[in-house]
């Protein structure tokens, strides 16, 4: 009667949202500040202010018709060269308003990309450890995906990627920095990679899609150059979502940007539109398109993070605890003190820690701690973090 994989998946909760749940329920019995919650990337940081100024202004300044009535399905021009115009002068690049496409965050992009892109029994390749749902995104339209191993900085493992892309791999996906273990793809990296799948193109004769997931590109707490897909691959294909950037998780707001170099690009962008209008992701919501020009080149403030990775990195070290050091977005990816990382997590919330484990990132033995929560909870959390230590060592 119903689609098994689609009913599977409806059943079956994430498990970052099956523990972010938890912990809404366990607050209300505990109270919010004696439950450590680091589940789920949810911006504590508000917005800058030029989010709610833009948005006041466009509110009561700007007609309501236009403001909130249909903009053209793949977003408002206006809009998307305002985008196209602050990529070129940020990353030196030379991408075009008309190839970018407005959606409702980046999972948007994704799914859009995936379904314009990939035949049934293709394959997309990931870089574990990586964002579970980029399996789901695949396998809804008959994909197979494919995972490569890290080296051992939590980058591509790139003997191991050669030998995995095959005749029927369609896209490589990758994100940086990286969720869950922030680890920054330098430009070095992202040449190597596009070097490999140039070689492949011609091997096989048909493009290999670089698709930059970049809801984290801002998110870097050093003197990092972020390398801009398109200055490198020519089939290359961003998906962005101002979520993470602007704390704007719940507004669901963002782009997918076409390298105007692609291979046919006129036709890769007209199949993503009729993806998204096979899917029903046409016009993105038109308040926040037009509060996009406005807030360009505009973040939370950084420095938050930056001290929560510091304090929180530091203290799990000096307890004993092998953490990777993350370059970028707000996680850390830290070693499970016994094998079964979902054991483990279970056992963490004893002491009221939710921490995801590795497992559904396709990596086994780690959990992902989201630090984009209030300093005080990085703070009050540490005492639970070394009686969780301490029960394992006894």
């Amino acid at each position: 009667m119903f689609d098994k994989k689609m009913l599977d998946i409806g059943y079956s909760q994430s498990t970052i949202r099956d523990l972010y749940t938890y912990g809404l329920a366990r607050k209300k019995v505990i109270g919010d500040d004696n439950v450590y919650d680091f589940s789920i990337g949810n911006p504590s940081i508000p917005a800058p202010s030029v989010v709610n100024e833009t948005l006041i202004k466009l509110l009561s300044e700007e007609d309501s018709v236009k403001i909130h009535g249909y903009t053209v399905s793949p977003g408002n021009i206006d809009v998307r060269d305002s985008i196209a115009t602050y990529l070129n002068k940020a990353y030196n690049t030379a991408v075009i308003g008309k190839y970018i496409f407005l959606t409702c965050g980046a999972a948007a992009s994704l799914a859009i990309v995936t379904k314009a892109l990939l035949f049934p029994n293709e394959e997309v390749i990931v870089f574990a450890p990586h964002f579970p749902e980029y399996r789901t995104y695949t396998e809804a339209v008959g994909g197979k995906l494919v995972t490569v191993n890290p080296d051992p900085d939590f980058l591509p493992d790139f003997i191991d990627l050669e030998n995995k892309i095959t005749n029927k791999t369609k896209i490589v996906i990758y994100d940086s920095p990286n969720n869950p273990t922030g680890a920054f793809y330098t430009e070095e990296t992202i040449k190597k990679m596009s070097a490999i799948l140039s070689e492949k193109e011609k091997e096989y004769g048909h493009p290999i899609y670089l698709v930059s997931d970049e809801p984290y590109r801002e998110l870097l707490y050093g003197n990092e150059k972020y390398p801009f897909v398109t200055n490198y691959c020519r089939n290359s294909i961003v998906c962005y979502s101002f979520s993470k950037s602007l704390s704007l998780p719940g507004e669901r707001i963002g782009y997918i940007l076409v390298n105007p170099k692609c291979e046919d690009v006129e036709d890769v962008y007209a199949v993503i539109c009729g993806a998204a209008s096979m899917l029903g992701y046409i016009c993105a919501p038109a308040l926040f398109q037009h509060m996009v020009p406005y807030v360009l080149g505009y973040t939370s403030n950084l420095e938050e993070y930056k001290k929560n990775k510091g304090t929180l990195y530091n203290a799990l070290k000096e307890i004993g605890y092998d953490v990777i050091y993350p370059t970028g977005a707000f996680y850390l990816f830290m070693k499970a003190l016994e094998e079964d990382a979902e054991a483990f997590s279970e056992v963490a919330k004893k002491f009221e820690l939710l921490l995801v484990p590795s497992d559904p990132f396709s990596y086994k033995g780690y959990i992902r701690i989201a630090y984009c929560v209030s300093y005080k909870q990085i703070v009050n959390s540490l005492p639970a973090f070394k009686k969780l230590y301490d029960y394992y060592k006894k």
